[in-house]
């Protein structure tokens, strides 16, 4: 089985699981968190994992660019820092096109009086819609931490369980503070990770030498 059997395979695993989360997962799971889990804090503190993260890929990303300006050779480390940081701008941009495209609302009424289903009993997928009241879908912050820490997860693979660890602190943050619903965690990860393997496949197929046509 090649890779890309293997990606289609996660691909059908994740709308399965996408859509038994939409009909039977994620409306209970937010009614829950609404009653029993308001004012835990501790949720919503997970979900800034990615706001330390994503800053500092970027930054890196700076660092290594200034120094290659000098003509200095990279080395693995910051080889990896632009693989991810290249990860997390193409991941925001299809995350961007995807949000606008489902035109989800949301668990919760966070900004501009935005309708959901908590507060407005408003549940599904409006596409095309725009505004920020129909972008529930996919996460963001799954998409952004998934995207830099599925490249960490190749390129330094001894760390795995603290890539793992970071990667569920924040669905469980999302998820507990009601920011997200299931589903939009699952496609924000399978995006997130399929943008990094990419990424390093394509570096990877780059990085190979170039045969002399015979």
């Amino acid at each position: 089985m090649n890779a890309i059997q293997k990606w289609g395979i996660w691909l059908i695993v994740t709308v399965s699981a996408v859509t038994v989360s939409y009909f039977w997962l994620d409306r209970p799971i937010a009614l829950f968190v609404h009653r029993s889990l308001q004012g835990f804090d501790a949720f919503a503190l997970l979900t800034y994992i990615p706001n330390v993260v994503t800053p500092a890929i970027l930054i890196a990303f700076v660092a290594v660019g200034l120094s290659g300006l000098s003509s200095r050779s990279m080395g693995r480390l910051p080889t990896v820092a632009v693989l991810a940081a290249v990860s997390l701008a193409v991941a925001e941009i299809i995350k961007v096109n995807l949000k606008y495209a489902f035109g989800r609302t949301w668990p919760e009424t966070w900004t501009g009086n935005n309708p959901s289903f908590i507060n407005n009993g408003v549940y599904g997928f409006h596409p095309f819609h725009g505004g920020e009241g129909y972008a529930s879908f996919p996460s963001g912050h799954t998409t952004a931490i998934c995207a830099v820490m599925s490249v960490l997860w190749i390129c330094y693979p001894r760390f795995r369980s603290i890539y793992a660890v970071c990667i569920a602190a924040v669905a469980v943050g999302l998820v507990g503070a009601d920011f997200h619903f299931l589903s939009d965690v699952i496609a924000g990860g399978f995006l997130g990770i399929t943008t990094g393997w990419l990424t390093v496949v394509l570096w990877e197929i780059g990085a190979r030498p170039v045969r002399p046509p015979k």
